[in-house]
């Protein structure tokens, strides 16, 4: 046979294949469909065509190792295939391995006509590897080819918000949901409140907030599609709205995670000891490790085998080693998906397992999804249910989490009997910095406002101007959280009739510097329905009295929480009124204010709210009964504060 018909007789049967390939893959058997065409291939293995289908049909079985490889050697054989390329980086991007995605994507050569997916694809991979401002002109180079791409507005105002271009991030998100966004509507119209919020944008974030209400009313009550709980709990008052969002967007997570894992026997630690894991990707310099770092360090480790579950990327502060150095075990959990890292933590054998994230950024609730430990418990990084029904407890106490709140929560109220939130008395309280250095009027009566803006709302700034216009030496102290706010909040002062000039700024300093200079404050005046949390803690170790108006959430609640624990009920209000009143009051008393200060000061050694290892104590308490109640073969209950 001449070497022609040899090579034509190849071709002819590797077509053949094809041709068994295709039938097989139209018929969804895609096992057969592999094997036709990986005969192909063999045969004929300068095929891009043949390559191409071998790929795709790995890909249909979940093989991505296998797909990614096969779709990269029909690249090889033909560099200009934007089809091969784009199937390559589809599997590097399902791997979250986004340098590969970039690296992959820019391989082809000049002159390759480059369509709107491809722009699209490549903008996700810088945006998801950690370059949103590279990203952003590449997502405008896709809208440049589609404009009506509304999951690319809505992704380009992610990447805006991460560059700190807030208002930028909220008219891509309008445009987003004029265009149409489908079952992600609740949730992006969350993050458009969210975001408006955050630049103070009030005219607007109120309509917007008002057209969430009602989408976030419209849904079903079995719902399952992605929202924006965080938004919710920190912008919404009403509990039953929080636990709708909540409820959603777990439901939608559990959708996501299908694939049970194997069950495994609970085996009891050789030792006696109850494992409890913390899983958080804070373990660094950040507000929950600025509470938890002492509670961590006191743990008692006779009795307790404690591991944290870290999912943040190391920032190499002293925190970080102090944390590492607090705990028996720290395990990696970075570049696991949900499944691989509940697999690595249920082999360690945890009794109970709690999340200290919540909806908040960079959660992995997913993770509990798949029930990695008998007891999981939801604990002080979100004020608010998650709504899922993988988490079995919610860890409060009396003022937070009353238990004539239960229908607020998916979880079972678990009480700590004095306060949920731990405090560490090794934080830093530096002599105070002058006032001359902050900033500060020296004969101002100094009124502090550090919480971040998306919790000063309208109706906040109109009472707190209101209160400077009643106290003319007064001064309202802000902290400089994004480089838009100040521009927004001066032209709401002037509106209101107040001097922009008594507005004082504060930069971002690191936690020293600033509890040095917060002691300059003479008090705290609280927001609503978001309290202050960790900032309230900070105010009150810092000796500055804090005045809290309560709400009915969590969220609303956290800072009385705070006062009942420090010695200073009397400063928790229960109506706006009173809240204005309380601060007028305090503003004509100088006496009462250093009153309120000498008992904070005292407090740092003296209140139930700094004493760490009664603290400790009383959460080990907790977790030894939602432990008990699971040996003893009983479902998660409300468990009510013991005394203390």
């Amino acid at each position: 046979m001449s070497s022609i018909a040899a090579s034509t007789a190849l071709h002819q049967r590797a077509r053949k294949q094809w041709h068994l390939g295709q039938k097989h893959a139209r018929a969804g058997r895609w096992e057969r469909a592999t094997h036709a065409f990986r005969e192909a291939t063999e045969l004929a293995p300068l095929d891009v065509v043949y390559a191409l289908n071998l790929a795709r049909a790995w890909l249909k079985q979940g093989r991505l190792d296998l797909a990614e490889g096969e779709a990269l050697r029909a690249l090889s054989v033909d560099p200009r295939n934007t089809i091969a390329c784009a199937l390559a980086a589809h599997c590097q991007m399902e791997t979250q391995r986004y340098a590969d995605v970039v690296a992959t994507l820019r391989s082809l050569p000049d002159g390759v006509e480059l369509d709107h997916d491809y722009f699209e694809l490549l903008a996700r991979a810088l945006q998801y590897g950690g370059h949103p401002r590279e990203a952003i002109p590449v997502y405008c180079e896709a809208l440049a080819r589609r404009i009506d791409a509304s999951t690319v507005h809505y992704q380009l105002g992610l990447c805006f918000n991460e560059v700190g271009m807030k208002e930028e991030a909220a008219e891509c998100f309008k445009t987003a949901l004029t265009l149409g966004i489908g079952s992600h509507e609740v949730g992006v119209r969350g993050l458009l409140s969210y975001f408006e919020r955050e630049v103070c944008r009030w005219t607007s974030a109120d309509a917007d907030l008002a057209a969430l209400r009602t989408a976030l009313r419209s849904l079903p009550d079995d719902s399952a599609i992605p929202t924006t709980p965080f938004a919710h709990v920190t912008l919404l008052g009403d509990p039953h709205e929080q636990l709708r969002s909540a409820r959603s967007a777990a439901r939608h997570l559990a959708s996501l995670n299908t694939v049970a894992l194997p069950p495994v026997p609970h085996r009891g630690s050789a030792d006696g000891r109850l494992r409890i894991g913390y899983v958080s990707s804070d373990f660094h310099q950040h507000a929950t490790c600025i509470l938890i770092a002492e509670m961590l360090e006191q743990h008692d480790r006779s009795r307790f085998a404690v591991t944290l579950y870290s999912h943040g990327v190391p920032d190499g502060s002293p925190m970080r080693s102090r944390i590492e150095r607090a705990t028996e075990h720290f395990v990696d959990l970075r570049g696991m998906d949900d499944r691989t890292a509940a697999s690595t933590i249920r082999d360690r054998g945890v009794d109970l397992l709690i999340d200290l994230k919540g909806w908040t950024r960079d959660h992995r609730l997913g993770i509990f999804v798949y029930r990695p430990a008998p007891v999981q418990a939801s604990f002080l990084g979100y004020p608010g249910t998650t709504g899922a029904d993988f988490i079995d407890y919610v860890i409060g106490d009396p003022w937070v989490t009353p238990l004539t709140h239960a229908d607020h929560y998916t979880e079972k109220i678990a009480q700590l009997p004095l306060c949920y939130q731990p405090n560490d008395r090794m934080r830093a309280l530096p002599p105070a910095t002058p006032r001359s250095q902050c900033g500060l009027p020296e004969d101002a009566l100094v009124l502090c406002g550090f919480n971040q803006p998306f919790k000063i709302s309208g109706e906040v700034f109109d009472v707190w101007c209101d209160l400077l216009r009643q106290v003319p030496r007064a001064v309202l102290w802000l902290l400089e959280w994004n480089g838009q706010v100040q521009a927004n909040i001066a032209r709401e002062a002037a509106r209101r009739g107040v001097d922009p000039a008594r507005i004082i700024w504060a930069p971002r300093l690191e936690h020293p510097l600033h509890m040095a200079r917060l002691q300059q404050a003479d008090l705290f005046i609280d927001t609503w329905p978001c309290n202050a949390h960790t900032t309230a803690s900070d105010a009150l170790w810092a000796g500055v009295p804090v005045v809290t108006l309560v709400g009915q959430t969590f969220a609303s609640r956290v800072a009385s929480s705070l006062l009942h624990a420090a010695g200073l009920p009397e400063l928790a209000c229960h109506d706006l009124p009173t809240y204005r009143a309380r601060i007028i009051g305090l503003a004509a008393d100088a006496a009462e204010r250093q009153d309120l200060r000498a008992r904070l000061q005292a407090a740092r050694t003296q209140a139930p709210l700094f004493d760490s290892g009664r603290f400790v104590r009383d959460f080990e308490a907790l977790c030894e009964r939602m432990w008990q109640r699971h040996q003893h073969g009983q479902q998660p209950g409300a468990l009510p504060a013991c005394a203390p």
